[in-house]
């Protein structure tokens, strides 16, 4: 009965990682002129009701992870004034719950659907009992978006999205890894190859 308690822990553990990936996505304004586009600068986003706010060196990291990426696209970091594009962020984290049903069989009926002493009616047989066991693990998403504004005009021109569960056991060194690896993910279709017309 323990195997099967550990089997059913390594394959919950597991599907609950798997559904765990990092994913991203990126938007933008296609009437945008991304190749016009040299440096960059950092602004202070409006509240939102929803928005998470991170520590102190989470932010940190967030804006130098965002920093290396730009500036390996070619975008100088300068000051608000003179920016080609305004730079913020905001996070949200969702709580979601992962539910997992798994049937096991164990044991045996020896006299299969039932016991019949003069062998007509039901069959002689071995049958196996079963066995339903359901898994509820809470867990939180995390999502990171990046916005570019145009300076001159104030409209959003390009959006980024990437989002991934937290995991809380992270040493500091690998929430930077994390964090790199999330802005990576997310910038790298920056800039958007948009098709002439």
């Amino acid at each position: 009965m323990k195997k099967v308690q550990l089997i059913l822990a390594v394959l919950s553990l597991s599907a609950l990682s798997a559904c765990s990936s990092m994913r991203s996505s990126s938007d933008y304004d296609p009437a945008a002129n991304f190749g016009d586009i040299k440096t960059f600068a950092w602004v202070e986003p409006q509240t939102q009701e929803n928005s998470y706010h991170l520590d102190g060196l989470m932010d940190q990291r967030v804006r130098a992870a965002v920093d290396k990426q730009l500036a390996q696209k070619g975008l100088k970091l300068t000051n608000a004034e003179t920016a080609d594009v305004l730079v913020n962020y905001l996070t949200k984290v969702d709580k979601k719950i992962n539910v997992d049903t798994f049937n096991t069989n164990y044991g045996y009926n020896p006299y299969g659907y039932g016991y019949n002493p003069y062998g007509y009616g039901y069959g002689w047989g071995m049958s196996r009992a079963m066995n339903t066991q359901t898994t509820v693990r809470e867990y939180e998403v995390g999502t990171l978006i990046l916005d570019m504004i145009d300076r001159a005009s104030g409209r959003l021109i390009w959006r980024g999205t990437v989002t991934d569960t937290i995991r809380n056991e992270n040493t500091p060194d690998e929430r930077v890894g994390i964090v790199n690896e999330a802005v990576s993910s997310m910038l790298m279709d920056y800039p958007p190859k948009i098709e002439a017309k």
